[in-house]
């Protein structure tokens, strides 16, 4: 796969359903939403255009910034043996004043 694969604004539809695995629905994350805030967890190669593309054409909203965090994996202990949870991206995507998305319904 080529560099520009990820740099392209036109993204087709196959590719926008695996972008925003999930929405992230924590106590911050609902917080988020009274500034018309949205977040997904996305894979680790997905770039900020991408995302934007996603969310528009999926959802029909217009998105005015795409912020992008790596959380990294929590270190566990089960039954005195070490493990390491996966690390994952995710993105906090504002939205235009007027749009809202319900990701209680899912696509």
């Amino acid at each position: 796969m080529s560099w520009k694969y990820f740099n392209k604004k036109n993204v087709d539809r196959e590719r926008m359903y695996d972008l925003l695995r999930s929405p992230v629905i924590t106590e911050k994350s609902t917080l988020g939403s009274e500034h018309n805030q949205v977040t997904f967890r996305v894979p680790m190669n997905a770039t900020k255009p991408e995302i934007k593309a996603a969310v528009e054409g999926l959802f029909e909203v217009k998105v005015e910034a795409v912020n992008t965090l790596i959380q990294k994996g929590k270190t566990k202990r089960f039954k005195g043996q070490l493990g390491r949870r996966s690390d994952y991206k995710k993105a906090v995507v504002r939205l235009a004043e007027g749009h809202t998305v319900d990701v209680t319904t899912g696509l």
